[in-house]
């Protein structure tokens, strides 16, 4: 597995669920890893960053948007519903 695939894969699943609402990182990572998608998870978390960091996505936790590299505990991804929202630092 690679950071492409798991980057097209986030893509992808926040687009299908649409602007009003999240995913979270393991359905991508079930989706990807079958048995073994908790493995994965770290991976999709950091591809998960990265989007957030270029305004792909944002990043959420209890519906507020949140710097994925600081959030501890369970976090959702969103489609961002411009350039840049993914920003919270």
């Amino acid at each position: 597995m690679n950071s492409d695939m798991i980057r097209e894969c986030i893509l992808k699943q926040v687009q299908q669920r649409g602007l009003d609402k999240s995913i979270c990182p393991s359905e991508v990572a079930r989706s990807l890893g079958g048995e073994t998608w908790r493995s994965l998870m770290p991976l999709v978390r950091e591809v998960g960053a990265d989007l957030a960091k270029s305004g792909a996505i944002v990043v959420t936790q209890k519906g507020i948007p949140v710097d994925p590299q600081t959030a501890r505990g369970p976090i959702r991804f969103r489609q961002a519903t411009d350039r840049g929202n993914g920003d919270v630092s």
